[in-house]
């Protein structure tokens, strides 16, 4: 979007303040609000501290990355991307851009949605492109008590989907103004848990689009005096909230899907398609915590609770890690079950990628498609395991040279020592600890 356009819907929306937004290392939401009449200086450069990629969900600073004693707790220049303004519906008079920071003239290598760019020019030298969208669930509660919503389990029960019907029409129709094309919405297993899916988008866009969806879910709950939390397991007797990465392979200009091949005598998956699987699944251990990203998150990977456990895939199977959909040209895709709704939607998506076109590159071998109950592998030693704790999923992150070497050095030392205090927090941590960490700012 050219910068005089966004003059323009600025002046005829009366907008008197922006938002100047990234997404942390956690993908929580934080900005500064600057008045509209200093917009057009601060849209090309705007000062904030490189610490915020430092911090743990409760702004903690974290020894020991790059962004702290290396740099003497420096300023970077955070940069707009111009086709990131957005309107912001439900207050008054101000909108919104995304921004990404820059030290001493140069890109920081490891904010995650400069990554998960990189990644898409990779895909996109395959002559490429990501169709992709988030489905995340998350928890509603009363924020005084903090108790749910509603206190049973009704699936998709037409009664608790309308529990505050005022609150189910203030999200709805908030995320279609402000961007976010909802398709559906509903109650999901636990108490107080809701889903509302949304339509795809084509590369970086969709990674936006998750970030906004998080940050617009959250204030709307908030304003109407409710908390809504996408941690992935906020109560431990209950189910976890995921993160779905849906997405599909098309041409460099969008037009045609390449996951789908009808002559192909592979249950419709093209050769393209089964090397991008087989590429997902031979990295899936190693990316793991960049798609279930805390400590909280990988405690999801479980068995029997519609949750992943290994690196398997099935063609609608909910039981592996990734279910493939096949329905033609356009409506073929793949449903990464990995993703926990604490995810980082920038790093999930980065990681799908950069195993996938690994898988493209070295044209792996697709293993067979599960056929029934993908929990049983969990039982053998032919199919990976996905780590179920931190430790675990640093390791196997730190020994896969191929996702280590595509996130970079800047990234690793920054994300693994904050993973490596989320580890020590939660040993040393007494009742609750993991709650007073994530529950809020997740």
């Amino acid at each position: 979007m050219a910068l005089e356009k966004i003059i323009t819907q600025i002046e005829e929306n009366n907008i008197e303040f922006v938002r100047f937004e990234f997404g942390d290392m956690y993908g929580i939401a934080r900005s500064k609000l600057v008045p509209s009449r200093h917009f057009r200086e601060k849209v090309n450069g705007i000062n904030m501290p490189l610490l915020h990629l430092a911090m743990d969900p409760q702004g903690n600073l974290v020894k020991g990355t790059p962004f702290e004693d290396d740099t003497g707790y420096a300023d970077g220049i955070w940069m707009s991307d111009l086709n990131t303004f957005r309107v912001i519906p439900w207050s008054p008079n101000t909108a919104e851009i995304l921004v990404e920071p820059t030290f001493k003239g140069n890109p920081v290598s490891a904010f995650p949605r400069y990554i998960a760019r990189k990644q898409l020019e990779k895909l996109q030298e395959l002559g490429i492109s990501l169709l992709s969208a988030h489905e995340h669930e998350f928890y509603v509660v009363h924020r005084d008590t903090k108790k749910p919503l509603y206190d049973d389990i009704s699936l998709r029960s037409t009664l608790r989907n309308n529990t505050d019907p005022d609150l189910v029409e203030d999200l709805l129709t908030n995320l279609y103004k402000i961007g976010i094309n909802v398709e559906m919405f509903d109650t999901e297993y636990g108490p107080g848990q809701m889903e509302i899916t949304y339509k795809p988008d084509l590369g970086i866009r969709a990674a936006d689009n998750a970030h906004v969806f998080k940050a617009t879910v959250k204030e709307i709950c908030h304003r109407r005096g409710y908390t809504a939390t996408f941690m992935s397991k906020p109560l431990a007797d209950h189910s976890g909230s995921s993160g779905h990465f849906c997405h599909s392979l098309w041409d460099i200009n969008g037009k045609h899907g390449l996951l789908y091949d009808p002559n192909n005598n592979y249950m419709g998956l093209s050769k393209l398609g089964r090397h991008w699987i087989a590429g997902i699944l031979a990295h899936a251990p190693a990316i793991s915590i960049l798609m279930a990203p805390t400590v909280n998150c990988l405690k999801r990977y479980k068995p029997f609770i519609c949750s992943p456990c290994n690196a398997t895939w099935g063609i609608d199977n909910r039981t592996c890690a990734l279910r493939l959909k096949v329905n033609g040209e356009r409506g073929t895709y793949i449903e990464n079950r990995m993703g926990a709704s604490g995810c980082n939607p920038y790093l999930s998506m980065a990681a799908v990628i950069a195993a996938g076109v690994d898988g493209i590159k070295r044209e792996l071998s697709l293993p067979d498609a599960i056929v029934g109950n993908a929990y049983e592998k969990c039982k053998t030693s032919d199919v990976a395991i996905l780590p179920d704790n931190m430790r675990d999923g640093v390791k196997a992150f730190m020994e896969d040279d191929v996702i280590r070497e595509t996130f970079g050095e800047d990234f690793q030392k920054c994300f693994v020592t904050i993973k490596m205090h989320e580890i020590h927090a939660e040993e040393e941590a007494k009742k609750n600890g993991e709650e007073k960490m994530f529950f809020d700012y997740i």
